[in-house]
């Protein structure tokens, strides 16, 4: 069998844990089929526990779930010793544990080389375990000191142990996701809310058909791009004897390229979400209504590669991640009765940076990310300011040539990862991706954008 596994894994290029994690990743959407014809309840919950055991175990052996079990119980822990504070303590006891583990398997090195680790599923499983946590502290505010997320989302009641543990590691979802909140996945498997009986549910196999199709386009494209867009050739003394935009040209199109695997691993866990009925959130109003797929859905390709704005891309990629860095970072930031500045998006960035790993590479690219995004705003403000057609569309190509030349650009920090390569890759173009930003927030608080001009309509009411 290990010859087998050995001999498919050199075919493909690929290594024998990554070829191992493949198979059990897609042995998701099987063990996801199989959870519907399981009995509701607590059947079900320990379905959920016994299957993501299981796949941790085939994916990376008998340390994976004893690494999971630490970071379940320390959440589980915090929410039985001291509720009011429970959130709190999670956040940052697993947090420091999923770092621990970063800095121990070296991950982001193994990662970059073709390897893989458990650090990745830990990853998921972390954010996971906090939100819980959080939620069952705000299960003890009042109505009106909270969110409307917060209301959706909030614990009244600590779950049970074998509910937690079912939460934690339900159809492999631990694996890279999709993140989703502990009520939807009670109501889930109490069969209320959306999946009640009473309610119509709908057929998953289109959504699963369609979500396959694009997996097996995204992995074919990745295979064929990335032998041609190599990340050595950063550091090759050939690269430093290309001209200017032949670099920006060659970091795009490693961006571009890195991009498809992740679409590729995101739409089989969308397939597999979608399967087992938990990634169905609602019917559209069209005619006739068609169901949705958004709790599944992780990433919209068209939306990323063809970005109007840098604000846009949190809401295109890694959703389910980026929906719970606004939810448990970015909004809890805010004081009351403030807006939201650049100090809660930069927060929120090196929390994220953070959570990938404390390598420099990640640290470059969501700060960058940060000033990105900011600098993005500045550029929107100015088009929203001017009244003439032409200026509006100059102003949105602008907006979205900006966004592709600063992405693709931070991007190569993300998998370069080393200080020097990464400093080196942005060095060759002149750190143009990280001036640009800059020079434009120092432009919006210079050159404040003019104001529309009003409709006759509306000066009437003034």
């Amino acid at each position: 069998m290990d010859l087998d596994m050995s001999s498919m894994a050199a075919s493909l290029g690929l290594s024998v844990a990554v070829l191992r994690f493949l198979l059990c990743y897609v042995a998701t959407i099987p063990i996801s089929f199989l959870w519907r014809l399981v009995p509701r309840t607590l059947p079900k919950h320990i379905y959920a526990a016994f299957t993501g055991a299981l796949l941790c175990y085939l994916s990376f052996g008998v340390s994976s779930n004893l690494h999971f079990l630490v970071s379940i119980f320390i959440g589980y822990i915090s929410m039985l010793v001291y509720r009011p504070k429970c959130g709190l303590i999670a956040f940052f006891a697993a947090f420091g544990y999923l770092i621990g583990c970063h800095v121990y398997y070296m991950s982001g090195d193994a990662w970059k080389e073709g390897g893989i680790d458990t650090t990745g599923a830990l990853m998921v499983l972390t954010l996971k375990v906090i939100s819980c946590a959080i939620n069952y502290q705000d299960g003890l505010l009042k109505d009106e000191d909270l969110r409307e997320a917060q209301k959706k989302n909030r614990l009244l009641k600590k779950p049970s142990l074998i509910e937690y543990v079912g939460y934690c590691l339900c159809c492999g979802s631990h694996l890279a996701g999709p993140v989703f909140e502990m009520k939807d996945y009670l109501d889930w498997t109490e069969g209320k809310g959306l999946w009640s009986p009473l309610e119509k549910q709908p057929s998953p196999w289109g959504g699963v058909g369609w979500a396959l199709l694009r997996a097996a386009i995204c992995m074919a494209l990745y295979l064929n791009l990335v032998p041609y867009f190599p990340l050595s050739t950063f550091t090759n003394p050939s690269y430093g004897e290309w001209g200017f935009f032949k670099k920006l040209g060659y970091q795009y199109l490693c961006g571009f390229t890195a991009r498809w695997k992740y679409y590729f691993i995101w739409s089989i866990s969308e397939a597999a979400t979608i399967i087992s009925g938990f990634g169905f959130s609602g019917w559209t109003n069209t005619s006739p209504p068609k169901p949705k797929w958004d709790r599944a859905q992780n990433v919209d390709i068209i939306g990323v590669e063809l970005a109007k704005s840098a604000v846009q891309i949190p809401l295109v990629w890694n959703i389910q991640v980026s929906t719970w860095l606004r939810h448990y970072v970015y909004e809890r930031l805010v004081q009351k009765n403030k807006k939201a500045g650049f100090f809660q998006l930069l927060a929120t960035q090196t929390v994220s940076a953070v959570w990938h790993g404390l390598y420099p590479g990640y640290i470059f690219f969501f700060v960058q990310s940060a000033l990105m995004i900011a600098g993005s705003k500045v550029i929107y403000r100015w088009q929203q300011g001017v009244s003439a057609k032409i200026l509006k569309k100059l102003l949105t190509f602008v907006n979205f040539a900006y966004t592709m030349l600063v992405l693709n650009y931070s991007a190569v920090g993300f998998m370069v990862l080393s200080l020097h390569e990464t400093l080196t890759a942005y060095g060759s173009v002149y750190y143009i991706g990280t001036i640009i930003p800059v020079v434009l927030l120092l432009l919006g608080s210079a050159v404040k954008p003019p104001r529309p001009a009003r409709s006759k309509a509306q000066k009437k009411e003034l």
